[in-house]
């Protein structure tokens, strides 16, 4: 988890905070803690190197219709690891668990600037359901 939110701050650092940062905030106990949040491994003879988290909760908004839905919150591969299917294995796995518990849709959420996770993910099946723009009030 530390070198996906190191990763992510290298590549943005206006937006996202360091690693240290984020690790004295957040914790993988909030997930192995909460029945309605997964976590799953991968490992190469006894080493991590990969990981995915999600949650699935019902979605309600003021605007849609209600939805069981889950979220691929973190997904993460060694790079020493990548282009060997782990990633898929884990986003096939948590997928699997999301329709057992009822999930009927799965998001997730990546920026613009990771380029290598948005061609994944619609490799995966995944498709473009919304823009977020932004823009600065204040300019720099």
């Amino acid at each position: 988890m530390f070198q996906l939110h190191d990763e992510h701050h290298k590549q943005c650092p206006d937006y996202f905070k360091t690693a240290e940062e984020i690790e004295q905030e957040k914790s993988i106990a909030r997930y192995l803690d909460n029945p309605e949040c997964l976590v799953f491994v991968a490992c190469e003879q006894d080493k991590i190197c990969g990981f995915i988290s999600g949650h699935f909760c019902e979605l309600i908004s003021t605007v849609s219709k209600p939805i069981q839905m889950g979220s691929i919150d973190e997904l993460y591969v060694l790079p020493d690891y990548r282009q060997s299917g782990i990633a898929q294995q884990l986003c096939a796995q948590i997928e699997q668990r999301f329709e057992e518990y009822g999930v009927v849709e799965v998001f997730v959420e990546v920026w613009e600037f990771n380029q290598p996770a948005n061609q994944f993910y619609q490799r995966f099946g995944f498709e473009k359901h919304i823009n977020w723009l932004r823009k600065p009030v204040v300019k720099k």
